[in-house]
């Protein structure tokens, strides 16, 4: 049953790209389920394979397909901010118990010092690597690469909120009479 639904489900990503987001790891079948599901709803059909045909030629049914995955998309977003603001909270309270996050220090010094030692094998020993070890320890440092990113991401907020503040930033100078 796996495989069908999820079938289904990279069926309708031609309709919403962004689906193909939610088809990898622990959480796909449930995702494929709600894709297909959402499909069903929109189209009056319980075939996923006839809700995708509909689909196909009705851009009414697919407007309406794409608002529907939008909202489910705006509600994974909102359960992601809900879960970093309540990391966040445990850290300032943490903080303000005198204490200190010890083991997000130690995660993201294993980040670090695990990417250091992936770039320094690369530049040290890769002409005597074969290339699949280089693409493997390519691969390892890029995934200490995003932990570090998220890490950065956590604390000082994400790219959007970074982006406004800048902006509000330079907008706040541009305003000020005494430059």
């Amino acid at each position: 049953m796996t495989f069908p639904i999820i079938g289904a489900a990279l069926g309708l990503v031609g309709f919403a790209p962004i689906i193909a987001r939610w088809l990898g790891g622990d959480q796909a079948q449930e995702a494929a389920a709600k894709v297909v599901d959402i499909a069903q709803r929109v189209t009056g059909t319980l075939d996923p394979v006839e809700a995708i045909q509909r689909l196909q030629s009705n851009t009414d049914m697919v407007s309406e397909f794409q608002r529907a995955i939008i909202q489910v998309e705006a509600e994974i977003e909102l359960a992601i901010m809900k879960d970093r603001q309540d990391a966040r909270q445990r850290d300032i309270a943490l903080f303000n118990a005198g204490r200190s996050n010890v083991r997000a220090d130690a995660m993201v010094i294993a980040a670090a010092v695990g990417l250091v030692l992936c770039l320094v094998s690369l530049a040290c020993f890769s002409k005597e690597m074969p290339g699949e070890a280089v693409g493997v320890i390519s691969t390892i440092a890029g995934i200490f690469g995003i932990c570090l990113k998220n890490a950065y991401t956590f604390e000082f907020g994400s790219s959007k909120g970074g982006k406004q503040k800048a902006d509000d930033t330079i907008a706040s100078l541009i305003e000020r009479d005494d430059l």
